[in-house]
């Protein structure tokens, strides 16, 4: 134990006698090097905890876990009339990029790269939108062709746009009221085709019902004939005479000539 503490003593004590320092790279971070005296900026990033280096070296710190900013934007519709919109985006700076972006962009690449470019193209994409559709019907589909407009012009720019979101629409209160009375009389008028629909289709069930109903019967009526009826009325005497009831049969009208046949109940 005791030998484990010189030797960590030691070890610390060291970059001071040889001109040295141990810069820390915190938690979520990653650095990269700038020799003052040698060639400036080095690619070798640095990972997490304590470094060991010359005392004219120093280490540029990027923070590589998801950053938001909030962004107010004025944009106008397709009609002209200005809207404020209320945006997050997320972001991160790309981890085996540190080189490109601090040499190209710098660390202010939030404000720099990333905002200007939201904002141009979010003019653009809600543009193409009336107001109505901006504030109530079409909120995610902006968000998504904004977000693919972005990830587009940011390509190769070494960082990661990973979300936009859309968190407030302002309008002014008289097109909101406007709008509003809209989408209400959309949907009493979709209620009323729902039930004109379904009246049409009841209609329909009723005329299919009563056309198989036509059909069946004069298929029927085809079939009685008079003498499938006669042949109809002798089974059914049979049936009536083999019974052990008493009865009195009638059988036939005046046309067949049929027998009358009676029987005295015992």
């Amino acid at each position: 134990m005791r030998l484990r503490t010189l030797f960590y003593a030691g070890l610390l004590a060291t970059p001071f006698l040889d001109g040295c320092h141990c810069p820390v790279v915190d938690s979520g971070h990653s650095g990269i090097v700038f020799e003052s005296l040698g060639k400036g900026t080095s690619r070798t990033v640095l990972g997490e905890g304590m470094h060991v280096m010359p005392l004219w070296n120093s280490v540029i710190a990027y923070d590589l876990r998801v950053h938001e900013f909030k962004e107010s934007l004025s944009v106008l519709s397709n009609n002209g009339l200005a809207l404020r919109v209320d945006a997050s985006v997320r972001f991160r700076p790309k981890a085996d990029e540190l080189f490109e972006l601090q040499t190209q962009i710098g660390q202010a690449y939030a404000e720099i790269l990333i905002a200007p470019v939201v904002r141009s193209e979010a003019r653009k994409v809600f543009g193409r939108y009336s107001p109505e559709e901006i504030y109530s019907t079409k909120r995610e589909e902006i968000e998504r062709q904004i977000f693919e407009e972005v990830q587009k012009a940011l390509a190769g720019k070494h960082v990661i746009v990973e979300a936009i979101l859309i968190r407030d629409v302002e309008l002014p209160e008289a097109i909101k009221v406007a709008i509003a009375d809209k989408l209400a009389e959309e949907q009493r008028s979709q209620k009323m085709r729902f039930t004109l629909d379904k009246e049409r289709q009841e209609a329909q069930r009723k005329q299919i019902e009563a056309e198989g109903i036509a059909k069946y019967q004069n298929i029927v009526r085809q079939g009685l004939t008079a003498d499938f009826l006669a042949y109809k009325g002798i089974e059914a005497t049979e049936r009536l005479a083999s019974s052990q009831n008493a009865k009195i049969v009638v059988v036939g009208s005046a046309k067949s000539g049929l027998p009358l046949i009676f029987q005295p109940e015992k």
